[in-house]
């Protein structure tokens, strides 16, 4: 399944992977902004991400939308389908963020995380973290959701065990061994992934997660902080359209991988670049704040929270001074003010 001689490495494949190597590497110093708006920026991706990912499957949600419901997912009732779908994909990344390092590729570990994503999913109780049972192959439907054809057929139910079973060792082996770059793996992964279609629904979401736990788990650590599936949704007719010129002959003796590494690569090189500039646009407001307030802001970050009093301490200033600075921090976002009167204290947002 994955061979070193069945890839065709072009110059083009190789620039693409310098590029977000480079990137990788860079993120360390890149990433040096405050926690608050590294969390702010991550919270942002996962708005993005989640909506995203379930509206190229159908959903109906806007980003506002998700993000309302996400503030108050601890309900766990959900009125419609998207909802469901919704609140189970959320959940889903958060595990894959908090635990990528513990959730190795195992058939296990990708069960148990299609279960996680349609744990709200009433109708898809059933089936939920088993593979298929019945045949589903991707079809293309018109305007009044009426059947037009097969796009491509997928594994057939008695084949899909083994199929899984020969992906993931195959996979495991590549990552291990490092005779491909570990995009290229992840890639070929996530592209036969879908050509075997291994559950009855939920493998274009569960395909999107296993990417960036894939991608975590080589070291990518920018990932949760740009979305890969906005991306995705906003090239989707290039989306559908590499899966099947690659999928089309992934069987065959000479498959091509090349449509869909090309689209794989460009897209990761896009969240990438959309990454860079929301790193570039924090770091020039964060530059444009005064003196005074940084140093604010860095004693914050050191400590875990700051004083009007603390900053007399150390600079000297007056009060009166410090307290419009502090104002403005917490007017901007940057602070926020915890207490009233002689017992107020600021901690990073």
């Amino acid at each position: 399944m994955i061979r070193a001689n069945t890839l065709q490495i072009t110059p083009e494949i190789l620039n693409f992977i310098a590029e977000l190597d480079e990137f990788k590497g860079a993120w360390q110093a890149l990433g040096t902004l405050a926690p608050e708006r590294l969390s702010a920026l991550r919270r942002v991706a996962t708005i993005e991400s989640i909506g995203s990912s379930t509206r190229i499957e159908g959903s109906k949600l806007s980003d506002r939308e998700v993000e309302r419901l996400l503030s108050n997912l601890e309900i766990k009732s959900f009125a419609t389908r998207d909802e469901q779908e919704v609140a189970g994909y959320a959940e889903t990344m958060e595990l894959v963020f908090r635990s990528w390092a513990e959730i190795t590729l195992t058939e296990n570990h990708i069960k148990q995380l299609h279960r996680d994503l349609l744990q709200y999913s009433e109708k898809d109780a059933h089936h939920r973290g088993k593979y298929k049972t019945r045949p589903n192959n991707v079809a293309a439907f018109d305007e009044t959701g009426k059947q037009v054809g097969i796009l491509f057929e997928t594994a057939t139910p008695f084949d899909t065990p083994q199929r899984m079973s020969e992906l993931v060792a195959c996979a495991s082996e590549a990552f291990s061994s490092r005779q491909l770059h570990p995009l290229l793996v992840t890639a070929i992964f996530t592209v036969v992934l879908l050509e075997i279609h291994p559950f009855q629904d939920g493998n274009g979401r569960l395909s999107r997660v296993l990417t960036t736990l894939l991608l975590l788990r080589a070291g990518y650590s920018y990932v949760p902080y740009s979305s890969l599936e906005s991306v995705i949704e906003q090239s989707k007719e290039g989306y559908y359209l590499s899966l099947r010129q690659t999928q089309g002959i992934i069987r065959s003796d000479a498959p091509n991988w090349q449509p869909w590494l090309l689209f794989f690569l460009r897209a990761l090189q896009q969240q990438m670049n959309h990454l860079a500039k929301k790193v570039e646009r924090e770091k020039i407001v964060l530059a444009a704040l005064p003196e005074l307030s940084m140093r604010i802001i860095e004693f914050a970050r050191e400590h875990g929270r700051v004083t009007i009093s603390n900053i007399v301490r150390l600079t000297g200033t007056s009060r009166n001074t410090l307290k419009q600075h502090f104002r403005q921090l917490v007017t901007q976002g940057h602070l926020a003010l915890h207490g009233s009167g002689r017992g107020a204290w600021y901690a990073l947002r």
